[in-house]
């Protein structure tokens, strides 16, 4: 088969687009900077100059695909510049579908997440939830509105198949995630909340999940990719057990809260992590959801935590020469 990827360069893109060389097909990826991503035309992937916020840019690598994986995403919390999340998110999603429609392809797989319902309060979603209520970050925000998007686009006949991750991890993560486990290492994590949870998936899971969806997927339907349901303080013990270092003092979600209020004249100047949006949206919050309807119509069977939290552990100690 011959496919064309967004956000190759990124995480998730990355990952997949050789997952899909390995198994013997074509890629065609649209790329900001060739010359940065020659790890990319290595594998045998076929870059085009290009950018999901300029829709014409992407035309000749998406004309004649047989289906189309759109993973590329603004995905940052505690900047300053958040314009990111419309002009990618949002304008970069109606681009690429357009495109789709336009060039009559005949399935497409768009990239959505768990965070376009925020807080659950403890509800694991599944692909009946409906959030209402202010989101908390704008990526939650500019991601829920993509994924409303693509919903009109399947609405008027676009063969599309939505899938819905929850956190990723995993060996070449760029996000906070590792982030906080460079500074677990370095002793500069002194403490996280309780109660604050999510779904934690191995990158090579999530990947496979795209694969599965492109493959046995119903068109029209949305599919929840995420991993278990894990506490963000219990997951960083195990990974300060695994490592050898001290472990974070768990603390209430109360005073992350307290916290994100009392820095947020300061934001401009914070790490982003610690901005108010940041400790807001790890104050006791559940990004949390029901991965049963993916397991039972395509397959999907992510590793549990303790096997592939550890190894990525393992992989960014020796990274560090630890």
């Amino acid at each position: 088969m011959k496919y064309f990827v967004t956000g190759t360069t990124g995480f998730v893109g990355g990952v997949l687009a050789k997952k899909l060389r390995e198994a013997g097909h074509e890629v065609n990826a649209s790329v900001r900077s060739p010359e940065k991503a020659k790890d990319l035309q290595s594998l045998g992937v076929k870059l085009f100059k290009g950018d999901v916020t300029d829709k014409e840019s992407m035309r000749e690598a998406m004309t004649g695909v047989d289906g189309v994986y759109h993973v590329a995403g603004w995905y940052k919390v505690g900047v300053k510049d958040k314009s990111g999340g419309v002009q990618v998110n949002i304008n970069g999603t109606r681009n690429v579908l357009e495109l789709m429609q336009e060039l009559k392809i005949p399935k497409g797989v768009y990239t959505s997440t768990l965070a376009i319902n925020s807080d659950t309060k403890g509800v694991l979603a599944d692909e009946e939830y409906h959030f209402a209520g202010e989101h908390l970050s704008e990526y939650d925000r500019t991601k829920a509105e993509a994924h409303k998007l693509a919903d009109e686009f399947i609405a008027k006949g676009l063969p599309l198949v939505i899938v819905q991750p929850g956190l990723i991890y995993g060996p070449g993560d760029t996000s906070s995630v590792r982030a906080s486990l460079l500074n677990l290492f370095k002793g500069q994590l002194p403490m996280l909340p309780r109660q604050t949870a999510m779904s934690w998936a191995h990158v090579d899971d999530i990947v496979n999940g795209h694969i599965l969806a492109m493959e046995k997927g119903k068109i029209g339907e949305s599919y929840i990719i995420c991993g278990e349901k894990y506490e963000l303080y219990e997951a960083f013990k195990l990974a300060a057990q695994t490592a050898g270092v001290r472990a974070p003092m768990a603390v209430a979600p109360g005073m992350m809260k307290a916290m994100s209020v009392l820095v947020k004249p300061f934001d401009a100047i914070m790490p982003e992590s610690y901005t108010s949006e940041g400790l807001r949206i790890i104050s006791g919050v559940t990004y949390i959801g029901d991965n049963s309807k993916a397991k039972r119509e395509l397959g999907y069977t992510p590793r549990p935590l303790s096997e592939g939290w550890v190894e990525t552990v393992k992989h960014e100690m020796k990274n560090q020469g630890l």
